[in-house]
Protein backbone atom coordinates (compact mmCIF):
# COMPACT_ATOMS: atom_id res chain seq x y z
CA UNK A 1 0.00 0.00 0.00
CA UNK A 2 2.86 2.39 0.78
CA UNK A 3 4.28 1.77 -2.69
CA UNK A 4 0.93 2.83 -4.18
CA UNK A 5 1.21 6.14 -2.35
CA UNK A 6 4.82 6.54 -3.47
CA UNK A 7 3.87 5.91 -7.10
CA UNK A 8 1.13 8.55 -6.81
CA UNK A 9 3.61 11.12 -5.48
CA UNK A 10 2.10 10.97 -2.01
CA UNK A 11 3.95 10.38 1.26
CA UNK A 12 4.47 6.57 1.18
CA UNK A 13 2.32 5.36 4.01
CA UNK A 14 0.11 2.30 3.71
CA UNK A 15 -2.30 0.71 6.16
CA UNK A 16 -4.10 -2.63 6.41
CA UNK A 17 -6.77 -3.70 8.92
CA UNK A 18 -7.05 -7.37 9.77
CA UNK A 19 -9.50 -9.34 11.93
CA UNK A 20 -9.41 -13.12 12.31
CA UNK A 21 -6.68 -13.33 9.65
CA UNK A 22 -8.95 -11.60 7.10
CA UNK A 23 -8.15 -8.23 5.55
CA UNK A 24 -11.13 -5.93 6.12
CA UNK A 25 -9.63 -2.71 4.86
CA UNK A 26 -6.58 -1.18 3.30
CA UNK A 27 -5.50 2.24 2.22
CA UNK A 28 -2.64 4.49 1.29
CA UNK A 29 -1.96 8.18 1.68
CA UNK A 30 -3.80 10.17 -0.96
CA UNK A 31 -4.63 13.62 0.46
CA UNK A 32 -3.07 15.57 -2.41
CA UNK A 33 -4.71 13.53 -5.17
CA UNK A 34 -8.06 13.43 -3.39
CA UNK A 35 -7.92 17.10 -2.31
CA UNK A 36 -8.88 15.72 1.10
CA UNK A 37 -6.81 16.44 4.21
CA UNK A 38 -8.31 13.37 5.89
CA UNK A 39 -7.24 10.93 3.15
CA UNK A 40 -4.47 9.37 5.22
CA UNK A 41 -3.74 5.66 4.85
CA UNK A 42 -5.26 4.80 8.23
CA UNK A 43 -8.48 6.71 7.53
CA UNK A 44 -8.82 5.07 4.12
CA UNK A 45 -8.36 1.63 5.71
CA UNK A 46 -10.83 2.43 8.52
CA UNK A 47 -13.49 3.50 6.02
CA UNK A 48 -13.10 0.32 3.99
CA UNK A 49 -13.02 -1.93 7.07
CA UNK A 50 -16.12 -0.31 8.57
CA UNK A 51 -18.04 -0.90 5.34
CA UNK A 52 -16.82 -4.51 5.15
CA UNK A 53 -17.78 -5.13 8.79
CA UNK A 54 -21.07 -3.23 8.51
CA UNK A 55 -20.15 -1.32 11.66
CA UNK A 56 -18.24 1.85 12.48
CA UNK A 57 -16.72 0.05 15.47
CA UNK A 58 -13.96 -2.44 14.72
CA UNK A 59 -13.20 -4.41 17.89
CA UNK A 60 -10.84 -7.35 17.50
CA UNK A 61 -9.06 -5.65 14.60
CA UNK A 62 -5.37 -4.91 14.16
CA UNK A 63 -4.20 -1.99 12.06
CA UNK A 64 -0.78 -2.34 10.45
CA UNK A 65 0.77 0.90 9.17
CA UNK A 66 4.09 2.00 7.74
CA UNK A 67 4.63 4.92 10.12
CA UNK A 68 3.41 5.93 13.56
CA UNK A 69 0.01 7.64 13.17
CA UNK A 70 -0.63 11.37 13.46
CA UNK A 71 -3.10 12.85 15.96
CA UNK A 72 -6.06 12.64 13.54
CA UNK A 73 -5.43 8.99 12.75
CA UNK A 74 -4.64 8.03 16.33
CA UNK A 75 -7.93 9.57 17.46
CA UNK A 76 -9.80 7.74 14.70
CA UNK A 77 -8.30 4.41 15.84
CA UNK A 78 -9.62 5.05 19.35
CA UNK A 79 -13.09 6.00 18.08
CA UNK A 80 -13.19 2.91 15.84
CA UNK A 81 -12.26 0.73 18.83
CA UNK A 82 -9.32 -0.86 17.00
CA UNK A 83 -7.79 -3.39 19.40
CA UNK A 84 -4.19 -3.30 18.28
CA UNK A 85 -1.89 -0.98 16.35
CA UNK A 86 1.31 -2.22 14.71
CA UNK A 87 3.55 0.37 13.07
CA UNK A 88 6.92 0.37 11.38
CA UNK A 89 8.88 3.59 11.79
CA UNK A 90 8.44 6.31 14.39
CA UNK A 91 7.34 9.73 13.16
CA UNK A 92 9.63 12.15 14.97
CA UNK A 93 7.85 15.31 13.89
CA UNK A 94 4.18 14.45 14.37
CA UNK A 95 3.92 10.96 15.84
CA UNK A 96 0.92 10.75 18.14
CA UNK A 97 1.56 7.35 19.71
CA UNK A 98 5.09 7.40 21.14
CA UNK A 99 7.22 10.08 19.48
CA UNK A 100 5.58 13.41 20.37
CA UNK A 101 2.37 12.64 22.25
CA UNK A 102 0.41 9.55 23.20
CA UNK A 103 -3.11 10.16 21.96
CA UNK A 104 -3.96 6.47 21.86
CA UNK A 105 -3.51 5.80 25.54
CA UNK A 106 -4.20 9.27 26.89
CA UNK A 107 -6.14 9.19 30.16
CA UNK A 108 -9.03 11.09 28.58
CA UNK A 109 -9.63 8.39 25.98
CA UNK A 110 -12.35 5.86 26.68
CA UNK A 111 -10.67 3.04 24.75
CA UNK A 112 -7.10 1.74 24.96
CA UNK A 113 -5.14 -0.01 22.24
CA UNK A 114 -2.29 -2.46 22.39
CA UNK A 115 0.65 -0.90 20.52
CA UNK A 116 3.64 -2.57 18.88
CA UNK A 117 6.13 -0.33 17.13
CA UNK A 118 9.33 -0.90 15.22
CA UNK A 119 8.13 -3.75 12.99
CA UNK A 120 10.26 -3.63 9.81
CA UNK A 121 11.37 -0.26 11.13
CA UNK A 122 14.49 -0.01 8.97
CA UNK A 123 12.59 -0.79 5.77
CA UNK A 124 9.79 1.65 6.60
CA UNK A 125 12.21 4.43 7.56
CA UNK A 126 14.28 3.81 4.41
CA UNK A 127 11.17 4.10 2.24
CA UNK A 128 10.28 7.43 3.83
CA UNK A 129 13.84 8.75 3.56
CA UNK A 130 14.06 7.70 -0.07
CA UNK A 131 10.78 9.42 -0.91
CA UNK A 132 11.72 12.73 0.70
CA UNK A 133 15.26 12.68 -0.75
CA UNK A 134 13.81 12.09 -4.22
CA UNK A 135 11.30 14.91 -3.73
CA UNK A 136 14.03 17.31 -2.55
CA UNK A 137 16.17 16.42 -5.57
CA UNK A 138 13.27 17.02 -7.97
CA UNK A 139 12.58 20.41 -6.41
CA UNK A 140 16.25 21.32 -6.50
CA UNK A 141 16.51 20.34 -10.17
CA UNK A 142 13.39 22.37 -10.92
CA UNK A 143 14.92 25.39 -9.18
CA UNK A 144 12.30 25.53 -6.43
CA UNK A 145 13.20 27.98 -3.69
CA UNK A 146 12.75 26.07 -0.42
CA UNK A 147 12.32 29.34 1.47
CA UNK A 148 9.54 30.66 -0.75
CA UNK A 149 6.73 29.20 1.39
CA UNK A 150 5.78 26.16 -0.68
CA UNK A 151 2.46 24.64 0.32
CA UNK A 152 3.50 21.14 -0.75
CA UNK A 153 4.74 19.68 2.53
Amino acid sequence: MAQNAYAAGEVPIGAVIVRDEQVLGEGFNFPIGACDPTAHAEIQALRMAAKAAGNYRLPGCTLYVTVEPCTMCAGALVHARISRLVFGAREGKAGAVVSKVNVINHEAMNHKLEVTGGILEHDCAALMSSFFAERRNKKKQAGVDFNAGSTDH
